[in-house]
């Protein structure tokens, strides 16, 4: 990787989520030298059947499951939210170590996080218990693919699924999709295949210097199955992780052709 202390300078880079996680990408690109524009293209919303979820974590509380996995921040929220107490015999699982990290700055005791791929592959690769007995409560975005209730279900496990959330796609402002349709923005980073279809849907087709990076192997799997073409994978499913796996491929690029990016204008940072 090249030496450069600011190897993203001059780069518009599209953070398609907000918050405390687009607050954090946005800084780290900063400090690349990149200007984020930060504008979610999802959102998150209260489950449709609030009683079955109600109803779920009045068993998880009582203690009915061995096992509590979850699969995401989104989901640590609604847990906190709802003021849900694990009890200390319920054992819980987090499919990576951002999702780790949230549990615990949310007050909960993680006993299980995949150590090599984090993601529900992952996870059904490591699973701890032997022999493999009890209930587990999954509860995920109501479009979650179904790999890890499945693949739990198929190792002979009594496992729940329960729908903790909705995503819904974010309408994406015009000024923004002016740019990414430019050029004038280098880079998207992708999160998840929420956020691949909603790129795919709302700023397709994109330019083809347009620089598509993924957070992880199976978010660019999602990303091309929506049609994108991707440029960049991260090796695991983590902010840093996936700025940095954008940098590599930016200086890569310069070393190779011993020129920089040309979009170099300081202009302010879009609102969200």
């Amino acid at each position: 990787m090249t030496h450069k202390a600011k190897p993203l300078a001059g780069w518009r880079v599209l953070v398609p989520r907000g918050g405390r996680w687009g607050d954090t990408v946005a800084a780290t690109l900063r400090g690349y030298g990149a200007i984020p524009v930060i504008a979610p293209l999802i959102n998150f919303a209260s489950a449709d059947d609030a009683q079955t979820l109600a109803n779920a974590f009045y068993e998880l509380q009582d203690g009915q499951f061995d096992w509590l996995v979850v699969t995401s921040a989104t989901t640590v929220d609604v847990l906190a939210g709802q003021s849900v107490i694990v009890p200390p015999s319920t054992k819980i699982a987090a499919v990576g170590e951002t999702t780790a990290a949230a549990l615990a700055v949310a007050g909960y005791q993680v006993e299980f996080i995949p150590e090599g791929d984090n993601s529900a592959r992952g996870l059904l690769k490591e699973w701890p218990t032997t022999p493999i007995t009890g209930r587990v409560l999954v509860p995920q975005s109501d479009i979650a693919e179904p790999t890890l209730v499945s693949g739990l279900a198929d190792l002979g496990i009594d496992v729940q699924f329960v729908s903790a959330y909705r995503t819904v796609g974010v309408p994406i402002a015009q000024h923004v999709a002016a740019d990414v349709a430019s050029g004038r923005i280098g880079a998207v980073l992708v999160t998840s295949g929420s956020v691949a279809r909603q790129v795919a849907k709302q700023l397709s087709p994109l330019p083809d210097g347009t620089i598509v990076a993924c957070i992880g192997p199976r978010t660019a799997f999602d990303a091309r199955a929506a049609g994108l073409r991707v440029d960049v994978i991260a090796e695991s499913r983590s902010a840093d992780a996936l700025v940095d796996a954008l940098v590599e491929h930016v200086s890569n690029s310069v070393d190779a052709n011993g020129t920089e990016h040309d979009g170099t204008e300081e202009t302010p940072e879009d609102p969200r």
